[in-house]
């Protein structure tokens, strides 16, 4: 299961996390290894809020608010994202995306020789979900295309909420 998916796992109570919060789109948990965060999970809204357990979680957290309050804001909170080398690389193409825009799979697929699908994958595999912004990925055509492996429901809500956040305009 992609950590950028909805996170219904046995393991996906608070427990398992450094700490919890919830966001006004989801309810989110953050993993970290104590030195760089790790994970930005979206989970159950009845998984209970938790308390920082590390000084790189209370970071996390204070980040996410800021970004709350202002979209512009830039997260400087040391990560591990782990992933294959060619995620990696999708992932610095998506990171490099201007706030308020965004790309379509097949745009980022060309700027890297691959091919959209992979691209969509790799989006699919982003462990750090919000930070590293998966969400201005979009299909061609206008659609808002997948989030965290779905094409429908709720995770869809959560990245059309991103994006409007975000300032982004939609069919402009």
């Amino acid at each position: 299961m992609s950590q950028a998916r909805l996170d219904r796992s046995v393991d996906g109570g608070a427990d398992c996390y450094a700490a919890t919060m919830r966001a006004p789109f989801a309810m989110l948990g953050i993993r970290t290894d104590g030195e760089t965060l790790t994970t930005v999970a979206y989970l159950p809204n009845g998984v209970p809020e938790r308390a920082p357990s590390d000084r790189i979680a209370a970071q996390t957290l204070r980040e996410i608010e800021r970004y709350l309050d202002d979209p512009a804001f830039r997260f400087t909170v040391p990560m591990r994202p782990g992933g294959t080398a060619f995620q990696r690389r999708v992932w610095d193409a998506i990171a490099a995306i201007p706030l308020a825009e965004s790309r379509t799979y097949g745009e980022v697929a060309r700027g890297l020789h691959s091919a959209a699908r992979a691209v969509g994958q790799a989006c699919g595999a982003n462990r750090i979900a919000l930070i590293i912004p998966c969400h201005r990925v979009v299909a061609s055509g206008g659609s808002l295309g997948g989030f965290m492996n779905s094409d429908r429901g709720d995770p869809l809500s959560i990245k059309r909420w991103l994006l409007v956040h975000e300032r982004y305009r939609f069919g402009a």
